[in-house]
C-alpha cells in the first residue's frame, strides 16, 4: 500500500521526537535526609535536564528512613546525613557493597528567627535569655547528635534540659524556631543559607571542632542494583554542577 507524503512526514517527525527525547528515562526513588531536601530539589532539575531521569523524593530524619529501608521500603538511593547508617545497610545486605561515598559534610548552625538575637559568639546561650531551644531528636537525626555534642562541650547539656524542645527531624526543628515556638534552634546551615548568604534571622555557625564531622553519605540500595538511572544519580552527585549547588547551601565538599 502506497504511503502518502503527509503520512511519511508525520512518521519522520515522530521518529525525530523519539530520538531527541531520553528513550530510557526513568524515575529514581530517593530517601533523603531532611537537611538535604532543598539542595536536592535544585540538583533534580539539573539531573533531569542532563539525563531525562526524574526523582521521587521522600524526606525524613535519617534514622527513620534507615528503619524504613530495613523494613522493605522500595527506595533506590539513600542520602543519609551520616556515614554509619549507609555502612550498616551495606554490611547487612540492604545496600550494594562499595557504592557508598560521602557527598558532602554538613554544618550545624544555631539559628533564631529574630534578627540580632544570635551573635557570632552565641552569647545568647551563656546569657540564658531565651525560653526554648529546639534540636532534632538525637535518636534519629545526625544533626541532633551534633547539637547534643555541642551543648555537652559547652557544659550546658544537663542544665538546659528544661528549655529543650525536640523535633523529629531538622525540618520540624526549623519550623519550631521559624514559628517562634522556640527562640533558638540547632539546625542544618543548608536550611537558612542560599548562595552563601543567610536568608533570615540571626545565626552562629558552630565551629567544626565542637562536634564530630557530619559526613553525609549516599548509597545505592540493593533493590536498585541494576537500575541505571539510580547509578546515574549517584554519579551526578559527584559532578561539578551538583557540588556547586551544595556549596551554595553551605556544605563542605570532600
Amino acid at each position: 500500500m502506497p504511503i502518502s507524503l503527509r503520512s511519511f512526514a508525520v512518521a519522520v517527525l515522530t521518529l525525530c521526537g523519539l530520538l531527541s527525547s531520553p528513550v530510557n528515562a526513568a524515575e529514581v526513588s530517593v530517601a533523603v535526609a531532611a537537611d538535604f531536601v532543598a539542595p536536592l530539589e535544585r540538583i533534580a532539575v539539573l539531573f533531569q535536564k542532563e539525563s531525562g531521569h526524574t526523582l521521587k523524593v521522600t524526606p525524613g530524619a535519617s534514622g527513620k528512613l534507615y528503619a524504613q529501608i530495613r523494613s522493605g521500603a522500595a527506595f533506590d538511593v539513600f542520602l543519609s546525613a551520616d556515614e554509619e547508617m549507609p555502612k550498616q545497610l551495606m554490611l547487612d545486605g540492604f545496600a550494594v557493597g562499595g557504592s557508598r561515598f560521602v557527598y558532602a559534610t554538613g554544618r550545624l548552625v544555631l539559628w533564631g528567627a529574630q534578627p540580632g538575637l544570635v551573635d557570632e559568639k552565641a552569647s545568647v546561650l551563656n546569657k540564658g535569655n531565651f525560653s526554648a531551644l529546639a534540636i532534632a531528636n538525637p535518636r534519629y537525626s545526625p544533626y541532633g547528635v551534633a547539637a547534643k555534642e555541642t551543648l555537652t562541650k559547652l557544659t550546658m547539656w544537663n542544665a538546659i534540659q528544661e528549655k529543650l524542645s525536640k523535633g523529629e527531624s531538622v525540618i520540624e526543628t526549623y519550623q519550631l524556631a521559624a514559628s517562634e515556638k522556640a527562640d533558638l534552634a540547632f539546625i542544618a546551615l543548608a536550611q537558612v543559607m542560599r548562595a552563601g548568604k543567610l536568608t533570615s534571622g540571626s545565626s552562629w555557625i558552630v565551629p567544626p571542632e565542637m562536634h564530630k564531622p557530619i559526613r553525609q553519605s549516599a548509597v545505592l540500595l540493593s533493590k536498585a542494583k541494576d537500575k541505571a538511572a539510580a547509578k546515574a544519580l549517584l554519579d551526578f552527585l559527584k559532578s561539578a554542577k551538583a557540588r556547586a549547588v551544595m556549596r551554595g547551601f553551605g556544605y563542605e565538599i570532600p
